[in-house]
C-alpha cells in the first residue's frame, strides 16, 4: 500500500458514537479509515457491518491502556501510511493534521461548579500536562476521602473527567502552536450532545448519527483551515471557555 494514502483513525469505534463517526468518515474521507477497538472480535464484527453497507474500513486492535498495543498500532500506521492524517479519539491518544477528542459540555458545567480557586487553575494559560494530572489525582483522592465538596470540587465524576479531556486538549493545542506551528495541526475537543448510547441511555435526545456530526465536521476541516484550534466545539460552534 502506498505510503501516500491518507488515513483517518477512530478509537473505540466498535459501537455507539465511535461507530457512527467511522461510518461517516468511510463515506466522506478521501482515504482509508481505520476502526479500532479493544476487543478484536467486536471490532471485526463492526467492520463486517460497515462492509455489508458497501463501505471499506480497515481494522486494528487498540487498547489505550496497553503500551504494547499502542506501539503495535503506531508501527502499523508508520509502515502502511508513513503516519496519520486524522485522529478521532473517542476512547477517551496526536499524529498529524486533525485531532478530535470527544469530550462533553458536562465538563464546562463541572468547571462552573468548581471553587473559584480551582476554576482559576483549570483556566490558567500556563497549566501543564503534569499540573493537570496532579489536579485530577487530587480530585480522586478528595473524593475517596469524602472531602471533595469541602475542597471545592463538584459532585460529578463524569463531569470532572470530561473537564480533564477538554483542558488536556487545550494544553496539547498550545504545545502544537509553540513547537509545530508549521505542521498546521488542528486539535479540538467536542461535545456530541446527549446521545442514545450505553452511557447516554435510551431517553437521550440524539441518535448516534446526530452525535457524530460535530466530531466528523472537525475531522474534515479543510486543509487550509487555521481554526478552530484548542477549542471545545458543540453543534459545530466554538464554546466560550
Amino acid at each position: 500500500m502506498s505510503s501516500y494514502t491518507r488515513v483517518a483513525l477512530v478509537t473505540g469505534a466498535n459501537k455507539g458514537i465511535g461507530f457512527a463517526i467511522a461510518r461517516d468518515l468511510c463515506r466522506e474521507f478521501p482515504g482509508d479509515v481505520v476502526l479500532t477497538a479493544r476487543d478484536e472480535a467486536r471490532g471485526r464484527a463492526a467492520v463486517q457491518q460497515l462492509q455489508a453497507e458497501g463501505l471499506s474500513p480497515r481494522f486494528h486492535q487498540l487498547d489505550i491502556d496497553d503500551l504494547q498495543s499502542i506501539r503495535a498500532l503506531r508501527d502499523f500506521l508508520r509502515k502502511e501510511y508513513g503516519g496519520l492524517n486524522v485522529l478521532v479519539n473517542n476512547a477517551g491518544i496526536a499524529f498529524k493534521s486533525r485531532v478530535v477528542n470527544v469530550s462533553s459540555s458536562q465538563g464546562s458545567q463541572a468547571l462552573e461548579n468548581c471553587s473559584e480557586d480551582l476554576q482559576e487553575k483549570f483556566r490558567c494559560k500556563t497549566l501543564t500536562e503534569e499540573d493537570l494530572v496532579d489536579l485530577m489525582k487530587k480530585f480522586v483522592e478528595d473524593t475517596k476521602n469524602e472531602v471533595h465538596e469541602r475542597e471545592g470540587w463538584p459532585s460529578s465524576a463524569y463531569g470532572v473527567s470530561k473537564l480533564g479531556v477538554t483542558v488536556l486538549s487545550r494544553i496539547l493545542a498550545r504545545r502544537l502552536e509553540e513547537k509545530r506551528k508549521a505542521d498546521r495541526i488542528l486539535l479540538n475537543a467536542c461535545c456530541p450532545g446527549w446521545v442514545k448510547t450505553d452511557l447516554g441511555g435510551a431517553h437521550a435526545s440524539r441518535t448516534v448519527e446526530e452525535g457524530a456530526e460535530t466530531p466528523v465536521y472537525l475531522a474534515l476541516l479543510p486543509p487550509d483551515a487555521t481554526e478552530p484550534h484548542g477549542q471545545l466545539v458543540c453543534d459545530k460552534v466554538v464554546q466560550n471557555w
